[in-house]
C-alpha cells in the first residue's frame, strides 16, 4: 500500500499549525489569567506551575509546527528528492538513481490538489518529468515527447511529432560480440536524449528480435501530454495508459545526486550530474 506523503504532511502542518495559532490567541492568554489569579491569591507556587505549564499536545505542536512548515514549502514549491524505481529511463537515468526534482519549473502548484497556484513555466519537449499517471498514485518519471494539440507516431522506432520525424542517430548496439541492446541518440530542439531498444530472441523463429514497444498513433488533447520512457522497449508509458493531465505534473527532473542500489549497498557520487 502506498503512502500518500504529501497528503500527510500538509494534515500534520495544518493541524500543528492551527494548535500552536490556538494557543497563541487563546489558550495562552487563559494560562497567563489563571495564573495571575493564583498569584492573587497568594496560592502554592507549584499550582502557579502548573497553571502556567502548556499541555502535552501544545508544547509538541509548537515545537514541531517550524519544522513541518519548513520541509513543507521546500517540499512542496522548491525541490524534492526522488528515487528512480526501475529501468525504464536507461541509459541516461538507471535504477537506483536518487534525482532532484525541480517543484517550480512548471508553475508553483498546490500540493495534493496540483492546481496551479502561480505559472512560471510549461513542459518542452525533451523534458525528463515527473508525474502521476492516470488513475495511479504512483510517481512516474519519463521523458515529454508531445504538447497539447501534437499528432504523435511511434513505428519501426521511429518518432514522428506532426508529420517531422525526430532526427534519430542510432549508435549500434553494446561493445560485445552479441549485443544486448541498441543505442540512439534522438534530438527535441536542443535537448538530446540518449535511448535505447533491447534485443531477445523471437518467440517464434529463435532469432533476435528488438523490443521496440507498443507502436501506434496518438494526438494529444488539451491540458494534456505524452510521455515516454527512455528504455523503449520495457517502459509503461502514454502509449500503455494514455496522456499525463496538467494537474498530475509533480516537476523537472534536474540532476541526479546519489546513487544507491540497496541498503546493503555504499551510496555512490559517481553518476552526480545535469540530466537532459
Amino acid at each position: 500500500m502506498d503512502i500518500d506523503f504529501p497528503l500527510i504532511l500538509l494534515v500534520l502542518t495544518a493541524a500543528t499549525g492551527v494548535v500552536a495559532l490556538l494557543d497563541k490567541v487563546w489558550l495562552a492568554p487563559q494560562r497567563q489569567a489563571r495564573a495571575q489569579q493564583l498569584i492573587a491569591d497568594k496560592a502554592h507556587p507549584e499550582d502557579i506551575h502548573k497553571a502556567e505549564t502548556e499541555s502535552f499536545v501544545v508544547e509538541q505542536a509548537k515545537s514541531f509546527f517550524p519544522v513541518l512548515a519548513i520541509v513543507f514549502v521546500l517540499r512542496s514549491f522548491i525541490a524534492e528528492p526522488f528515487q528512480i524505481p526501475s529501468g525504464s529511463m536507461e541509459p541516461g537515468l538507471i535504477q537506483g538513481d536518487f534525482i532532484l526534482v525541480s517543484k517550480f519549473h512548471y508553475g508553483l502548484r498546490m500540493p495534493v490538489f496540483g492546481n496551479t497556484l502561480i505559472p512560471t513555466g510549461e513542459p518542452a519537449r525533451g523534458d525528463v518529468m515527473v508525474f502521476f499517471p492516470p488513475d495511479d498514485p504512483r510517481y512516474f518519471i519519463k521523458r515529454v515527447i508531445g504538447l497539447p494539440g501534437d499528432h504523435i507516431v511511434y513505428r519501426n522506432r521511429q518518432l514522428t511529432i506532426n508529420g517531422e520525424a525526430v532526427p534519430t542517430q542510432e549508435l549500434g548496439g553494446e561493445p560485445s560480440w552479441r549485443p544486448q541492446k541498441i543505442m540512439a541518440q534522438e534530438q527535441f530542439g536542443d535537448t538530446g536524449a540518449a535511448v535505447q531498444w533491447m534485443i531477445g530472441r523471437s518467440p517464434v523463429t529463435g532469432g533476435p528480435v528488438v523490443w521496440a514497444g507498443p507502436e501506434g498513433e496518438w494526438t494529444v488533447p488539451d491540458g494534456h501530454f505524452f510521455t515516454m520512457g527512455d528504455n523503449r522497449g520495457n517502459s509503461a508509458d502514454s502509449r500503455a495508459w494514455g496522456m499525463v493531465p496538467d494537474r498530475n505534473i509533480v516537476g523537472k527532473a534536474v540532476a541526479v545526486w546519489m546513487h544507491w542500489d540497496s541498503w546493503g549497498d555504499i551510496p555512490s557520487f559517481s553518476r552526480n550530474g545535469w540530466i537532459e
